[in-house]
């Protein structure tokens, strides 16, 4: 039986926490204006995330900065289309607390409250413990 009460706000954090990392991943390709911009561009991106990864080698941390870029289009996508949805929440969850962990070590606890990354990590691991996902693919082929 489906609760129906939960059908709408599920779907709105999932829509939320996908545009949220989405518009994020815009960001870093320039995709916003200048002035709306924290990154404006890969480059940039990597440097924030030597940064945030002060603790790993040069070329580990671009190579994080370039999988976490991946993932936030991957999980992202998955939310909104519904796809493997526990998994999609629970790694935007184990994500998002990385980089929550990765900024309050380097920059301290102003930076992840500003941005609320702690509140979308928790955000997503909510998502993942629901029992079903509805308006989603995962739903339409459930056995």
């Amino acid at each position: 039986m489906t609760d129906t009460k939960n059908q709408f706000p599920q779907l709105f954090l999932r829509l939320a926490l996908s545009v949220t990392m989405l518009s994020a991943v815009a960001d870093r390709f320039g995709w916003w204006s200048a002035e709306n911009s924290s990154w404006g561009n890969m480059k940039s991106f990597e440097e924030y995330t030597r940064s945030l990864t002060f603790f790993l080698p040069e070329t580990l941390s671009t190579c994080s900065a370039y999988a976490a870029t991946l993932l936030e289009i991957l999980f992202p996508l998955m939310l909104i289309v519904g796809f493997k949805t526990k998994i999609a929440a629970y790694g935007s969850s184990i994500l998002l607390l990385i980089f929550a962990v990765s900024m309050t070590v380097a920059l301290g606890s102003k930076a992840p409250l500003n941005y609320s990354v702690w509140v979308g990590s928790a955000a997503a691991l909510l998502l993942a413990v629901q029992q079903q996902y509805s308006f989603s693919i995962d739903q339409l082929t459930k056995k």
